[in-house]
């Protein structure tokens, strides 16, 4: 599976990486290490509506 990293970290290589199905995340300074696994897409459905519960 592809993973991407925002194009706003820069070339620092600290940053969170997102498997390209939004079904995980991972510290990009250590790709081998484990991997938080969660619905992304409905987070970013749920920030993009603007329908964030407070």
């Amino acid at each position: 599976m592809d993973w991407r990293t925002s194009s706003f970290s820069g070339n620092s290589g600290e940053c969170v990486q997102v498997r390209q199905d939004l079904a995980a995340l991972r510290d990009s300074k250590n790709a081998d290490g484990p991997t938080l696994h969660a619905d992304l897409s409905r987070l970013v459905a749920t920030v993009k509506s603007g329908h964030l519960d407070r």
